[in-house]
C-alpha cells in the first residue's frame, strides 16, 4: 500500500473541490459562482496573461468574446457555433484532463442561456488549481478552532496532541509505539531543549525519582536553564542566516554584530511573546529609537550578506540595491509568513496568489532599511560597576602573584646576559628619543612640540580627533636605511581603524615610515612603507594586550631593505620588503604621533598613550631589541625566555594565573564597552520611490506604489493607509503590526510548525518556510490549527507549546522499528514512533566539550574566534585555526561566524552556510564525518581529556570501572560485560584516549533516539 495515499486523497479534495458541482438548479446559475471557477481552475493557466495560447484570453469578457487565432470562440445562445463548447464537448480542451460531466453541463447551460458574464475580470488567483495556489489555499484560510477529538478509555494519550495523532494513525490501521525508557527520555529531552547531554548525576537523579511528575518537572527544569536560550537561538540563526561578515568580495568582518545573537538568547530565555519577538526584529529600532536592546533586535534586518563592492556604473548599483531588497523581502516573507514573496519580483508569482505589484508594495515597506553601525552610550548599573571594581581588585592580586614568580627569573636573565650592564660599544644608542609622560607639556601647560588643533590630554592619554596629530619637526636629517624605530604604546580601544601610532614622514606627507595600529585591519599592527601602498601587515597574531598594558613595538630595517616587526622583543609575523628607503631632510620631516590621515569611515577618536619612542641609527638584533626593552621598567623580558627558565610547578601556576587574568580582562572589557558601544544593525533612512519594474528590469520602471501587505492572507487588511511619502518608521511599524495581527493565520501556523519540526525532526508541514503551493502539505491540518490557536490564546508564549509537545505521549514514544508501519509510512509522517535524529554539528562539539569537562558554560558576551583574520589586496580572509586554549571552549553558538571563514569540522556535520537561510538542515552521512571524529585535533584533545577525567573519577584505578565511567559520560548508560571485555582488550593495545575516540565516532553517541 502506498503510505501517502490517504494524504493524497485528503488534499486533492481540499485543493480541487469546487462549489459548483451540480448543486444549483440550471435556472439559478450564477456566472461568478458556477462558471468563473471552472474557467479559473481549468482554463486560465493557458488562456490568460500577456501571451495566452492560441491568442485566446478567457480572463475577461471583452477578450473572451473577441476570440483567438481560430476566430470567435463564444456565440451566446448558440452552442453549435461556439468553438469553446466544441473543444470542451470533444474533450480536446483541457488537453490532459477533460472537464467532468457536471462541469461540462455548467458550461453548456451558461452558453445556451446567453453566456451572461459576471465580474468583468476573472481573478486568476481566486481558486487553487492543479498547477498553483489560489486565494482558497489551505494556509491562507483563518484558523480552524475545532475541539480535539476524544480518546478511548484505554488510550495512553497524555494530552490533546495524542488524540489528533491517534485518530490519524487509526485511519490507516496503525497505533503509537510504547513509551521509551527513562534513560532514553532524559537524553532525548536534554539534547532537544538544551543542545547538551545530561550528566551522569542528572541521569541518576531522574532514574531514582519515582514520582508521577518526575518527567514533567524535568521538562520545567530544562526550560528554565539559561542554556535553553542558546539552543533555540541557534535554530533561529539558521532561519535568518545570521553571519558576522558582509560576504561577497570584500567580506568585511562585523565585529559588533554579536549583540543580536545575545538578544535572541535572552529573548528565548525570558519567553518573550512571539508577537513582540517579531515586532522588535522588524521595527524595534524605530519603535524605541534610543534603546540598545531593540536596536540589537533589528539586527535581523541586516543579518544577511551585504555587498560593499560598489561598481561605478549607476545602473549596476541600482541592480545591486534591488537584489539586496529582494533578499530582505524573501527572508521576511519566508520567516514570518511561510511565503516566497520574493518570487514575484519579475512577474506575478507562478504558484502563489501574489502579484508583481504586491511584491513591490511589500518591498516598499522595507525600502528604508540600510546596513550600518550605530554608537550607543549606556550607563552601567551599580551592580556592573561593583563587578568592575571587584575584577580590578582581583587583577591586581593576580598581577602581584605573577610578579612574585616572574620577577626573580627576569632579574636573573638580565643579570646572566649582562643586559643591564651592556658597555657603550655594545649597547644600542638611540639617535633620537622621546619620553612623553615627563615632558608632555611645556611650562605653561601646553602640549610640547607643534600640535595641530584638537589634540588634547585626557586621563593621561593623547586624544586626537579626525586628522589631528601631535607633531614634532625633526631637527636632523635621517636616512631610513638600516635603522630601528621603536615605541612603547598603549591604546584605550582595539577596534579603531585609520590611525598611525608613530611615524616619520615628509612635511608634505609624500613618503613615510610608520608603526601603525589597525589602519586596514582592526587589532593588527602594520608597517607603513610609502605613499602608494599605505600599509602592509606583518601578519602577526591579533593584538589583545594593548588596551590592558604597555606594548613594546619595533621596526627593524635590514641592509637589503627588508623590514621586520618586533612585538615585546619577539619577531612579529612575516617580514616584507617595501620600496626604496627614504631620506628625511632636517626641517623638512617630522615625527607624528597619532593619526597620519583621515580614518576609514570618517572622523573617529583615537585614544592612545605613547609613553616612550626611540630611533636607533642602525638595525638592532633581536637580543638588542630585547635589551632596549629591559632599559625601561615599563617593559618585560620576552615570555619565551621566562618560560624556559621556569619549573613545571611555576609554569602551571603561571598558566592558571594567565587564564584567570585573560578571562577577567575580557569580562571587564565587555562591561566597560557597554558604556560606549557600537552596534552593527539596521540604519533607518528615507525610503526612496518604489516603482514596479517590468520584468524586474531596473531600466523599465512603471507605476510608483505605496507600502502595503499581501491581500491573499484572509482576515487581514493589506492596506496600511500609507503614502509614497511615509517614513521608514511608519512603514516598518505597520508591517510589523500587520504580520503579527491576531487574524493573520500564517503567523501562528508557521511558528508552531517550526517548533514541531525541531522537536520531531520534521514539521507537520515538511517545508518550514514555505506554506505555499511548492511547499509541503500538512500531515495533520487539524492538529496544526489547534496548536496555532493554543499558541495564540496563550499570548504567543513558546515555552507552553514546548511543554505541550514534549509532554505528549507522541514525543515520549520509543524509536523502535515496526515493519508493518514502515511499509505504510516509511517517513513516519504519521508519527507511529519517535524518529531518531542525528546530532547537529554544534551539539556534537558542545557535547564533546561537556563530556570532557572542558566546556565554558558562560552565557552571553562576545564570542570566541577560531579563525585568523587578515586583509590582502582589498579583501578580507579568514584562516581556520586549530582549536586550543580555554578561550575557545565556549558553546558553538558563540563562535565568530564570518561567511568566508567556515569551520571544517562543523561543515562536515552539515553546519549551514550563514549566507543563506536554512530552515531545514541536511543530515548527511559521509566518510568524512568518521575521519573527522577519528583524526581531528580537537577530538584528539577531548578524547584524551575524557580518558583523564574517567581515570581520576575511578576508584582503585580499576580498568573495568574506568570503562564504565566512559560509557556513562559518552552514552549516558553503563557498559555491558561484553562491552567491558572488548574495551579492555582494545585499550591494552591502543590506549584509553583512542578508545574514547571510538565511542565518539559511534552512532549511539551521534544519534538521539
Amino acid at each position: 500500500m502506498n503510505p501517502t495515499r490517504p494524504l493524497t486523497i485528503l488534499y486533492a479534495a481540499m485543493i480541487c473541490a469546487s462549489p459548483l458541482m451540480g448543486s444549483q438548479d440550471r435556472d439559478s446559475q450564477d456566472f461568478d459562482r458556477d462558471v468563473a471557477p471552472i474557467l479559473a481552475q481549468r482554463c486560465l493557466s493557458c488562456h490568460s496573461g500577456p501571451d495566452p495560447k492560441a491568442s485566446l484570453d478567457l480572463s475577461n469578457r471583452s477578450r473572451a468574446f473577441a476570440g483567438g487565432e481560430s476566430g470567435k470562440t463564444i456565440e451566446p445562445g448558440e452552442l453549435a457555433k461556439s468553438l469553446l463548447w466544441e473543444q470542451i464537448q470533444s474533450d480536446q480542451m483541457p488537453p490532459k484532463k477533460p472537464l467532468s460531466a457536471e462541469e461540462k453541463e455548467q458550461v453548456k447551460n451558461w452558453i445556451a442561456k446567453g453566456a451572461q458574464w459576471g465580474t468583468e475580470k476573472i481573478d486568476p488567483f481566486r481558486f487553487s488549481t492543479e498547477h498553483r495556489a489560489g486565494l482558497d489555499w489551505w494556509s491562507l484560510q483563518p484558523l480552524q478552532t475545532e475541539e480535539p477529538p476524544g480518546g478511548d478509555s484505554n488510550s495512553t494519550a497524555r494530552n490533546p496532541i495524542d488524540h489528533f495523532i491517534d485518530v490519524r494513525l487509526k485511519s490507516v490501521g496503525l497505533s503509537r509505539s510504547s513509551e521509551a525508557d527513562k534513560r532514553t527520555l532524559i537524553r532525548r529531552l536534554t539534547f532537544d531543549l538544551l543542545g547538551l547531554p545530561p550528566t551522569p548525576d542528572q541521569i541518576n537523579a531522574f532514574l531514582i525519582d519515582t514520582s508521577e511528575d518526575a518527567y514533567e518537572r524535568l521538562v520545567d527544569r530544562l526550560l528554565e536553564s539559561p542554556h535553553y536560550g542558546e539552543r533555540w537561538a541557534r535554530h533561529w540563526i539558521d532561519v535568518v542566516r545570521f553571519g558576522e561578515s558582509n560576504g561577497y568580495e570584500y567580506d568585511e568582518p562585523r565585529d559588533n554584530a554579536w549583540p543580536y545573537r545575545n538578544w535572541l538568547i535572552e529573548s528565548f530565555n525570558e519567553d518573550l511573546p512571539y508577537d513582540k519577538f517579531v515586532r522588535r526584529q522588524i521595527a524595534g529600532d524605530v519603535l524605541r529609537s534610543g534603546d540598545f536592546k531593540t536596536a540589537s533586535a533589528a539586527g535581523f534586518l541586516v543579518a544577511g550578506p551585504h555587498n560593499t563592492t560598489l561598481p561605478s556604473n549607476d545602473k549596476m548599483r541600482r541592480v545591486m540595491a534591488e537584489d539586496e531588497l529582494e533578499d530582505l523581502v524573501g527572508i521576511v516573507g519566508q520567516t514570518f509568513l511561510g511565503l516566497t514573496v520574493n518570487c514575484a519580483r519579475c512577474h506575478d508569482h507562478k504558484f502563489d496568489p501574489i502579484s508583481q505589484k504586491e511584491y513591490y508594495q511589500f518591498a516598499a515597506t522595507l525600502n528604508g532599511v540600510k546596513h550600518g553601525v550605530r554608537p550607543f552610550q549606556i550607563a552601567l548599573t551599580s551592580a556592573q560597576r561593583g563587578r568592575v571594581s571587584k575584577i580590578e581588585e582581583r587583577l591586581e592580586s593576580l598581577g602581584n602573584e605573577l610578579d612574585q614568580i616572574i620577577k626573580p627569573i627576569r632579574e636573573k636573565i638580565v643579570a646572566d646576559r649582562g643586559l643591564n650592564n651592556v658597555s657603550q660599544s655594545q649597547s644600542p644608542i638611540p639617535y633620537a628619543s622621546w619620553e612623553f609622560e615627563d615632558d608632555f607639556r611645556d611650562s605653561q601647560g601646553r602640549l610640547d612640540g607643534t600640535p595641530k588643533s584638537g589634540a588634547r590630554l585626557e586621563n593621561g592619554f593623547l586624544v586626537l580627533d579626525g586628522k589631528d596629530d601631535y607633531v614634532e619637526t625633526l631637527p636632523i636629517p635621517i636616512e631610513i636605511k638600516e635603522k630601528t624605530l621603536e615605541a612603547w604604546v598603549q591604546l584605550d580601544q582595539l577596534e579603531q581603524r585609520g590611525g598611525g601610532v608613530i611615524s616619520i614622514q615628509h612635511l608634505d606627507g609624500s613618503n613615510f615610515d610608520a608603526i601603525v595600529f589597525g589602519e586596514r585591519e582592526p587589532r593588527r599592527w602594520m608597517a607603513g612603507s610609502n605613499g602608494f601602498v599605505r600599509t602592509r601587515s606583518f601578519q602577526g597574531e591579533d593584538e589583545v594586550d594593548a588596551a590592558k598594558q604597555t606594548v613594546h613595538l619595533a621596526i627593524v630595517y635590514k641592509k637589503d631593505g627588508t623590514i621586520i616587526g618586533f612585538r615585546n622583543g619577539k619577531a612579529y609575523g612575516a617580514e616584507y620588503r617595501p620600496m626604496e628607503p627614504f631620506r628625511y631632510e632636517a626641517g623638512k620631516a617630522q615625527i607624528v604621533f597619532g593619526l597620519r590621515h583621515s580614518p576609514v569611515g570618517g572622523n573617529r577618536m583615537l585614544g592612545g598613550r605613547i609613553q616612550r619612542a626611540q630611533l636607533f641609527d642602525r638595525a638592532l638584533t633581536p637580543d638588542e631589541i630585547a635589551a632596549s626593552a629591559y632599559q625601561s621598567d615599563r617593559t618585560f623580558v620576552a615570555d619565551s625566555l621566562i618560560r624556559k627558565s621556569m619549573t613545571e610547578e611555576q609554569l602551571q601556576r603561571k598558566d592558571r594565573i594567565d587564564a584567570e587574568t585573560n578571562r577577567l580582562r575580557s569580562e571587564r572589557t565587555d562591561l566597560l564597552s557597554l558604556e560606549q558601544q557600537s552596534l552593527y544593525t539596521c540604519i533607518s533612512s528615507k525610503p526612496g520611490a518604489t516603482r514596479v519594474l517590468l520584468r524586474g528590469d531596473i531600466g523599465s520602471p512603471a507605476e510608483e506604489v505605496a507600502p502595503q501587505g499581501l491581500s491573499a492572507i484572509a482576515g487581514t487588511d493589506s492596506d496600511f493607509g500609507l503614502t509614497c511619502e511615509s517614513t521608514d518608521g511608519e512603514r516598518r511599524t505597520k508591517l510589523a503590526n500587520w504580520i503579527t495581527h491576531a487574524k493573520n493565520p500564517l503567523f501562528a501556523r508557521v511558528m508552531v510548525n517550526r517548533l514541531w519540526h525541531y522537536h520531531f525532526g520534521q514539521g507537520l508541514v515538511s517545508t518550514p518556510s514555505d506554506f505555499g503551493y511548492n511547499g509541503g502539505r500538512p500531515s495533520h491540518p487539524d492538529l496544526l490549527d489547534w496548536l496555532a490557536s493554543a499558541f495564540q490564546k496563550g499570548g504567543y508564549r513558546m515555552k507552553p507549546i514546548h511543554r505541550l509537545m514534549v509532554n505528549s505521549a507522541t514525543y515520549r514514544q520509543a524509536s523502535s522499528n515496526n515493519a508493518a508501519a514502515i511499509e505504510l509510512d516509511a517517513d513516519n509522517r504519521l508519527h507511529w514512533r519517535k524518529s531518531p535524529v542525528r546530532l547537529d554539528a554544534e551539539s556534537i562539539r558542545d557535547a564533546t566539550l561537556l563530556i570532557a569537562g572542558k566546556l565554558d558554560p558562560e552565557v552571553g558576551g562576545r564570542g570566541y574566534r577560531d579563525v585568523k583574520h587578515f586583509f590582502f589586496k582589498g579583501s578580507n580572509f579568514y584562516e581556520t585555526l586549530e582549536e586550543s586554549g580555554s578561550e575557545l571552549r565556549r558553546r558553538t553558538i558563540y563562535r565568530f561566524m564570518p561567511r568566508g571563514g567556515r569551520n571544517p569540522f562543523l561543515d562536515t556535520f552539515d553546519c549551514p552556510d550563514p549566507s543563506s537561510t536554512t530552515p531545514n538542515r541536511a543530515a548527511t552521512t559521509t566518510p568524512l564525518q568518521s575521519l573527522a571524529l577519528m583524526n581531528n585535533a580537537f577530538v584528539f584533545e577531548m578524547a584524551d581529556s575524557i580518558a583523564a577525567r574517567a581515570k581520576v573519577s575511578t576508584l582503585n584505578n580499576s580498568p573495568d570501572q574506568t570503562v564504565s565511567t566512559i560509557f556513562l559520560l559518552i552514552y549516558g548508560r553503563t557498559a555491558r560485560p561484553d562491552e567491558v571485555e572488548l574495551a579492555n582488550h582494545f585499550i591494552a593495545q591502543h590506549g584509553l584516549g583512542s578508545y574514547c575516540r571510538v565511542l565518539l565516532n559511534s552512532n549511539e553517541f551521534l544519534y538521539v533516539r
